[in-house]
């Protein structure tokens, strides 16, 4: 997960596109694309129970970004 949030923050940078929003919803792929592919198939520690609060706190706040971005592109009057 580490590398995949240097990596992410590392080619934002790269392309001159680092804002928070982007590296979070970057970092929220990442977490997503991890937690997925290390899902165990037989037996779930109980640590990874508790993920699925931390992945839908990550949700809620993608949600905010989206609906903030798409508020900031709709022409005023319409809200």
């Amino acid at each position: 997960m580490l590398a995949w949030a240097l990596s992410a923050l590392l080619v934002l940078v790269v392309l001159q596109s680092l804002s928070y929003e982007l590296y979070f919803v970057l970092t929220l792929i990442g977490v997503l694309v991890v937690t997925e592919l290390t899902a165990p198939f037989n037996l779930t520690p109980r640590w990874r129970s508790r993920l699925k609060w931390v992945i839908l706190a990550g949700l809620v706040v993608f949600a905010y970004v989206v609906v903030r971005r798409i508020l900031s592109i709709l022409p005023e009057g319409v809200f």
